[in-house]
């Protein structure tokens, strides 16, 4: 998982679009945080497992009704306000479709990432986090797989080849 996914792979593992991760990076939301483009042509988009963990985030709070200018100030709050590399796992969103609050590490308090609102659902980014890494699993898995089947079928061209060119 170290060596970072593509916009297609983020993509594929997100279900966000190559689109919404173009306009994301565009507008500092979401920036692949391995490498990214600089606004250079042909330079391509590497993404790490938390960006992919921060791009669902983003996306379930889209589908969830909030606006993007919301969404973009509750993840600057969350980035000022959490220790997003050791505990992003942790960390709980709430939400009225108006506004987003973050659960105290106690469960027992609501931090207001934009203002005032009504208590509507959660987002548990442990369970985000969880199901990411599921996905990574199996992309990595097939992955192998794939990459095995083209060794054996190399394989076997190579040895028809030979056999060809000897008899």
């Amino acid at each position: 998982m170290d060596d970072g996914f593509t916009a297609q792979q983020a993509s594929q593992l997100t279900g966000c679009t190559q689109h919404q991760l173009r306009y994301w990076d565009r507008v500092d939301l979401v920036r692949p945080s391995i490498q990214g483009t600089g606004g250079r042509p042909g330079v391509r988009r590497l993404y790490s497992f938390r960006d992919l963990v921060a791009l669902r985030v983003v996306r379930s709070l889209l589908d969830n009704g909030m606006s993007v200018q919301r969404v973009r100030r509750a993840w600057d709050y969350l980035r000022r306000n959490a220790d997003m590399d050791s505990h992003l796992s942790e960390v709980k969103l709430v939400t009225d479709g108006k506004t987003i609050f973050r659960v105290a590490s106690d469960d027992d308090e609501l931090l207001d990432a934009l203002r005032e609102g009504q208590l509507a659902f959660f987002i548990a980014i442990d369970s985000i986090t969880r199901a990411v890494e599921e996905d990574v699993t199996r992309f990595e898995l097939d992955r192998d797989s794939f990459l095995e089947i083209l060794r054996r079928v190399e394989d076997d061209v190579v040895t028809e080849a030979a056999e060809a060119a000897g008899g």
